[in-house]
């Protein structure tokens, strides 16, 4: 289920630079945590849904990469977007 606008436009206005920047690493890296979130939720209380688990370790894969991108070209940003998404130490 992709996310609903007015949680998509929370996310938008959270982490993009200026209005109306949906296409920035770190926006699309928010979003993809939103939906990652979900279907954990989703998974945890379906468990025998496994092209959701599937479509889950997709949206996992595509984060990693994409905070790989960040990491390698604005490390500064790399640290700030993880700390405020909690994802690593």
């Amino acid at each position: 289920m992709p996310l609903t606008k007015t949680k998509t436009k929370e996310v938008v206005d959270k982490f993009s630079a200026k209005p109306n920047d949906t296409g920035s690493i770190s926006v699309q890296i928010a979003l993809l945590t939103e939906r990652i979130q979900y279907l954990s939720k989703h998974i945890t209380a379906n468990p025998k849904d496994h092209s959701s688990a599937r479509g889950l370790s997709v949206l996992v894969v595509q984060r990693k990469t994409s905070l790989a991108y960040l990491s390698k070209h604005n490390r500064e940003a790399y640290k700030s977007l993880i700390k405020q998404l909690g994802l690593r130490k």
